[in-house]
């Protein structure tokens, strides 16, 4: 009898009429104790306002319903349908959309409706899974702008795949702490890309100089990835570079100097196929000619190995006195111990690495000192 009367009235009654009365039944519905007769009543009503071909009538349902626990799931189904304006208002905070429905409603493929997915609350692994894999670049940007969502390693390495040549996306997933080694550096050779690519910055230092600066400034900030990634991310990182034939043996030297020596003996295992643990024994306690054998099982020649081992003595040795090496002292030693016999080929390549390092490192020991004495002074 109620339905009846609602669809006799609505019959005459304007679209502003309409809607404040959708409103008012919806919020009678989740506010209100009503009887099971009423309760079924109600949402005979509300599936049938669902047809309004105004569409302020179900956006006047959706404010209200939205939110609710107690809203009827067929209605909060079919509001998720709707147009846009409609359909994101119920789609970024049901909490009656489980992770499947979500994840059918981002493969929709409307924009909208991806991004409302993208900024719900408590976002779920296997949400975020989907929208990496078949959102477009607005939603995964407001879902990496989610403080709550729950984006797995595995889909940040598939944002970084799909969307990592994007400065917004790049800038982003940069910022990130959960942020794993490896795609962080692919991250950071396509910033070196495109910086190279950049006509501003050939213009400043000139088409011929951008690639070694870009190549230089990305060697630079694997370095200090190496060094600063969880232990438990070395081993993916070594991999990694491995695999994209970053481990050559000038950027192993500079890592052995500054004393690198988890990522260090990773490398050199991944490299030789010896176990880490055998790696750092070897390298802690192992005599000169076991050195020199592990770096051989690593592919270097036998005066590259001679070099290498001594490096390592060297750093042992510093080991002994400090806890935290001192490579400009190392770099000192190994100039001093090599440089004066003329060495050539890829030994030469490697010692006049060595010799830049050294001095990289005497330019930054002598930068430290001036603040030291400006702060002293101040």
């Amino acid at each position: 009898m109620i339905v009846q009367k609602f669809l006799q009235w609505s019959e005459s009654a304007g679209a502003r009429e309409r809607a404040r009365a959708a409103n008012a039944l919806s919020r009678a519905f989740v506010l209100s104790e009503l009887s099971l007769e009423e309760t079924r009543a109600a949402e005979a009503a509300m599936a049938l306002l669902l047809d309004d071909p105004s569409p302020m009538v179900r956006q006047a349902m959706a404010e209200v319903l939205a939110a609710s626990e107690k809203a009827p799931r067929s209605v909060i189904h079919s509001l998720a349908k709707d147009q846009i304006d409609i359909a994101g208002i119920v789609v970024c905070c049901s909490p009656l959309l489980g992770d499947q429905e979500l994840v059918d409603l981002a493969a929709d493929g409307r924009p909208g409706i991806q991004s409302a997915i993208a900024i719900r609350h408590d976002l779920r692994q296997a949400v975020c899974a989907a929208l990496a894999e078949v959102a477009e670049r607005p939603a995964v940007a407001d879902m990496l702008d989610n403080p709550t969502a729950r984006i797995a390693k595995v889909t940040l390495r598939r944002i970084t795949e799909r969307f990592g040549g994007h400065p917004e996306i790049r800038a982003r997933l940069l910022d990130r702490s959960d942020l794993p080694g490896d795609v962080r550096h692919s991250l950071i050779l396509k910033v070196g890309n495109a910086l190279a690519e950049s006509s501003f910055v050939a213009g400043i230092v000139g088409r011929g100089r951008v690639g070694r600066i870009t190549d230089e400034a990305c060697q630079a900030a694997t370095l200090q990835l190496a060094g600063a990634v969880d232990g438990r991310e070395i081993p993916a990182l070594v991999e990694h570079l491995r695999l994209d034939g970053k481990l050559t043996p000038a950027f192993l030297m500079h890592a052995l100097c500054i004393g690198n020596i988890e990522f260090f003996a990773s490398a050199v295992g991944s490299i030789a196929g010896v176990d880490d643990q055998r790696v750092r024994a070897i390298l802690v306690d192992g005599r000169r000619n076991a050195i020199q054998a592990l770096y051989a099982s690593s592919g270097l020649d036998a005066m590259t190995c001679e070099v290498f081992a001594t490096a390592t003595l060297l750093w042992r040795d510093a080991t002994k006195q400090d806890v935290a090496p001192n490579a400009l002292r190392i770099t000192e030693q190994l100039i001093d111990h090599y440089m004066e016999n003329g060495e050539s080929g890829p030994v030469e390549e490697l010692l006049l690495l060595v010799e830049r390092m050294n001095l990289e490192f005497r330019r930054k020991a002598a930068k430290d000192y001036a603040m030291a004495i400006a702060c002293e002074a101040a």
